[in-house]
């Protein structure tokens, strides 16, 4: 796993003349060229340009933009206390052991006080700590709807130019499953439990249109057959039809595991069925078309958050404040408030 205090080279600051770690520089290309090069603390301090608004972190994504994307990008959902975490780290096994490298994007709870995130999930994936072939990155989701942090495209883009050609993202359960990871990852798992009313969880929070993949972990336990048997109805009365817009249509598996395990029963499979999904919308080119879909949904995200932070400004603003006292006063309605706001920004 990364930390950010480490380094394995030095460069030369232009300024100075002196020789600094590479990991404090504030370059994004210097850090990039870097990360590239194996150095794990300038790949820890690009993730954290990326996340921050502000030069530094737009140059960081004009930099690793025109880089290529992650080969497969994989998502993993699902309530509190599912072993999302403890399932993430059978599937790095999986990988490894196949010799390819992985990047983890565990997204966190945020901090009240310091913004970060504080479950801190790469402690339950600690056996990789020393592997080189794996970096592990907790993120916090500074209060994005649906506990994606507008920053993980980044970072995946950022690990994936770094030589990490699959990407796991681990979201936060926060009392429903999270269906924004759905926008992030070709192949979304989503993680349920025997006992829990998962199953009518999963119908309420609409996971039968996200979910790829079912996973019934922890399946030693009493009610797994029940909830296998329960999602399958459900994806029955969902109309999953052989074929749509002339294509083979993917029905969801549903599979069991038992993550905590010796032997991580039903892992191996797990991933045998991301590796399906994936050569299946591939072929399909439906992985084109969400990779598209994806763009746009994060161009229209950064638009909206660039939207907002010149709102937050103008209210310590006189024009703000005079809109504000007029609808208080009802002279104006929200939506004429809204136009007047619109004007001192200067949005059409």
């Amino acid at each position: 796993m990364a930390t950010d205090d480490h380094t394995k080279g030095t460069a030369a600051d232009p300024k100075a003349g002196s020789a600094y770690p590479i990991a404090r520089s504030a370059d994004p290309s210097v850090l990039l060229a870097a990360a590239k090069s194996g150095n794990r603390a300038a790949l820890g301090r690009l993730l954290s340009l990326s996340e921050r608004p502000g030069p530094a972190g737009r140059e960081v994504s004009r930099l690793v933009f025109g880089e290529g994307e992650a080969r497969h990008v994989v998502g993993i959902t699902g309530a509190p206390g599912a072993g999302k975490s403890t399932l993430t780290d059978r599937v790095i096994g999986v990988i490894r052991a196949g010799e390819a490298k992985v990047g983890v994007l565990a997204v966190d709870p945020s901090s009240p006080f310091s913004g970060g995130a504080i479950l801190g999930d790469r402690i339950r994936m600690g056996g990789h700590a020393l592997d080189d072939g794996v970096f592990i990155r907790s993120m916090a989701t500074r209060g994005h709807q649906g506990g994606l942090a507008l920053a993980a495209p980044e970072a995946i883009r950022v690990l994936a130019s770094c030589g990490y050609p699959t990407i796991l993202v681990e979201t936060v359960g926060v009392g429903q499953v999270e269906v924004a990871i759905a926008g992030a990852a070709d192949t979304t798992v989503v993680v349920v439990n025997p006992g829990w009313g998962d199953s009518v969880q999963a119908a309420k929070a609409g996971l039968l249109e996200i979910a790829d993949i079912f996973v019934v972990n922890k399946a030693d336990r009493p009610g797994a057959d029940q909830v296998k048997r329960d999602l399958e109805s459900m994806l029955d009365l969902a109309g999953t039809h052989p074929e749509r817009d002339g294509r083979r249509r993917w029905r969801p598996p549903i599979l069991a595991t038992r993550a905590l395990s010796a032997d991580g029963a039903g892992v191996d499979e797990l991933w045998e069925a991301i590796c399906t999904h994936r050569r299946h919308i591939a072929e399909s080119g439906e992985l084109g078309e969400r990779r598209q879909r994806r763009l746009l949904d994060e161009a229209r995200s950064v638009l909206v958050a660039e939207l907002m932070s010149e709102v937050d400004a103008l209210e310590n603003e006189q024009a703000y404040r005079q809109v504000a006292r007029a609808l208080i006063r009802r002279e104006v309605d929200p939506y004429g408030a809204a136009a007047r706001l619109r004007d001192a920004i200067g949005i059409s």
